[in-house]
């Protein structure tokens, strides 16, 4: 394996070349960072993710997590990496000093958490939940609730999770049954079931703080009469000191297909009837709170997506260099023809460009919608905040679902390159696949992102987010004209005049009896809008990487010879990544782009077959 799980050049090409961060620096909550600190950091991140938590990945999926006379224990290594790695300042980055983080840009912090979830998803799970049930506290909490729980949860002394699923609602967070019942010094009796609780317990934390929808007796049904409230495993006492138990317990921890070292548990609330919870925020507002808190996390989870794919790809990439096998097919008459690396067969060599593609297009979705949460956060113009924001809120399902779908894909992909011996626990590309299957179905499952997206997000502010995005994609086809790369750029062209013709297809079956057609097909449009806004940020690269190779060459004297330029590709390290970026953008225009017409084409036929369907045919 080489040096590295993650592409260190891309994630710098899209920080500074593309998106240009160091504008961000230029506002006061980021004055103080620079160029200098990102790299510096980014160095400090790979160390940690490579001789820290890599080493408990495989540990972590043989050793799991047990459960035993009620009691967690996860794999004994993760103790140890958890410790260093909120030691290091890594669990709350983004959070301000004030509160104990380091007050960084969320793009930032989005390309290091790249290599800790391509290093361990699992580990990370437990400080990632803890950040974000202490960042409800710190937005709904009284002061009182802020000191006695988040600083510690800020600081890794204790940590949290995100309590919604129960058995029987599943995805219908309206159906729960836990209930809250009033006591007369205005905490609450907590009664209920919730199931699915990642890292709901473990043996390592002194405390753990779980928020927990359920509904106060005689509140509504439904999503409306929900609220949500701070439930510790232990009591805190007015000091600040753990007091007694708070009738939370385990019911068992899940066996799963992956990340297994991630204690996903049954929790019991007040099966004694002794659990006290302490409302947070307003009553009947749970969702709404909660709604914080998984937003973050359907972007995280585009996060975890994407490392467990640019590991995977990573792995390929360099066993396809060592696994010499096979002639080349090109030498396959001549009897002296030696074996070569498997990287010089063309179907390889296919696999991995699609691979490529992918990951990096993943990588910058993730990275721009970071930034443009900080963009919301530091712009000045009251539309210009709308405008970073609209992208946000348009782009989180597609982080999530997008993300997650291709991923796996890529995961898979990567297990095609090592053959039989990526089916074999010898190699980490199995494991890959099975950590990475997850993330299509928590936070939502990508059928409800795809909901999310066609329901709601494309008709928010009359469509304005929609536009606003289209206007970014028809820029990067002016760019990619002006660049040389006219022919890729009018794949990308034809394919969001699809998309647009499809959503303005959408809204008029809304309007008609065909309004189920647009439910039915919400999926597929949003794996069409992911490929549009892929290739898109894979376009725009292409454009910026076309413009530092002619650079280059000008100042090697290469612009008119096409051999100086092939051999700069060997010598030079620039030469080597622009050309790779040019080649994965031209592949996906290609390969992926050109399809997108007769996709939106097939869905505007408005067949309902799916539906129409009896519910005997599927099997008899």
């Amino acid at each position: 394996m080489g040096n590295s799980l993650v592409n260190m050049r891309d994630q710098q090409f899209l920080l500074f070349e593309q998106l240009g961060i160091e504008k961000l620096f230029e506002s006061e909550p980021f004055k103080d960072f620079s160029k200098d600190d990102v790299l510096m950091m980014q160095n400090e991140a790979e160390k940690l993710a490579l001789n820290v938590i890599l080493p408990t990945y495989e540990i972590g999926d043989r050793e799991g997590c047990h459960f035993k006379d009620g009691k967690v224990t996860i794999p004994t290594a993760f103790k140890e990496a958890y410790k260093k790695f909120v030691e290091g300042g890594w669990l709350c980055m983004t959070k301000s000093p004030d509160v104990g983080g380091q007050g960084m840009p969320h793009v930032m912090a989005t390309a290091y958490g790249e290599f800790f979830t391509a290093s361990n998803f699992a580990l990370l799970m437990y400080p990632g939940l803890t950040n974000g049930a202490a960042g409800l506290i710190e937005l709904y909490g009284t002061e009182e609730q802020k000191n006695k729980y988040m600083y510690k949860m800020y600081s890794g002394e204790w940590t949290g999770t995100m309590c919604l699923t129960e058995p029987g609602a599943g995805s219908d967070v309206g159906a729960l049954k836990t209930t809250a019942k009033r006591l007369p010094d205005g905490t609450f009796s907590i009664t209920g079931t919730k199931c699915f609780i990642s890292c709901g317990d473990n043996d390592f934390a002194a405390n753990i703080i779980h928020p927990v929808l359920a509904r106060i007796e005689g509140d509504p049904p439904g999503t409306p009469g929900i609220s949500i409230f701070i439930v510790p495993k232990y009591r805190v006492k007015d000091d600040g000191t753990i007091g007694e138990f708070n009738d939370v317990n385990t019911g068992n921890v899940e066996h799963k297909m992956g990340i297994k070292g991630s204690a996903t548990c049954t929790l019991n609330f007040g099966d004694e009837g002794n659990c006290i919870g302490e409302l947070l925020g307003n009553e009947r507002e749970g969702i709404k709170v909660m709604f914080n808190m998984m937003n973050e996390a359907r972007i995280e989870v585009g996060m975890q997506s994407l490392g467990h794919a640019t590991a995977a790809y990573e792995h390929a990439v360099q066993y396809a260099k060592e696994r010499i096998q096979s002639v080349p097919v090109w030498e396959m008459k001549n009897p002296e023809a030696k074996a070569v690396p498997i990287i010089k067969h063309p179907d390889v060599r296919r696999k991995l460009l699609w691979m490529k593609g992918y990951v990096e297009g993943i990588r910058a979705l993730n990275f721009f919608t970071a930034f443009c949460v900080d963009m919301s956060h530091v712009a000045q113009d009251s539309a210009e905040k709308q405008r970073w924001g609209g992208f946000v809120e348009l782009l989180t399902p597609i982080c999530k679902a997008y993300s997650s779908d291709m991923a796996l894909l890529v995961c898979s992909a990567a297990i095609d390159i090592y053959g039989g011996y990526g089916f074999c626990q010898e190699y980490p590309v199995e494991q890959y696949l099975r950590d990475c299957k997850i993330a299509s179905l928590y936070e939502g499952t990508n059928g409800i992102q795809a909901l999310d997206l066609v329901g709601r997000k494309l008709g928010m502010k009359k469509g304005m987010n929609v536009m606003n995005m289209v206007g970014e994609i028809n820029a990067t086809v002016a760019k990619a004209k002006a660049n040389g790369l006219a022919k890729y750029g009018a794949y990308l062209e034809e394919a969001v005049n699809a998309l647009i013709d499809l959503t303005m297809t959408f809204a008029q079956f809304g309007k008609s009896a065909s309004f189920l057609i647009p439910v039915l097909n919400a999926s597929p449009y949003l794996a069409i809008f992911g490929d549009v806004v892929i290739g898109h940020f894979l376009l725009s690269g292409a454009a910026i990487a076309e413009e530092k190779l002619q650079a280059i060459y000008q100042e090697k004297g290469a612009v008119d010879s096409i051999g100086k330029q092939r051999a700069l590709v060997h010598e030079n390290g620039d030469v080597a990544f622009y050309n790779g970026k040019i080649a994965a953008a031209k592949f996906f225009a290609l390969d992926t782009l050109a399809t997108v017409k007769s996709r939106c084409e097939a869905i505007k036929v408005g067949d309902k077959v799916p539906i129409e369907m009896a519910d005997e045919s599927f099997s008899i």
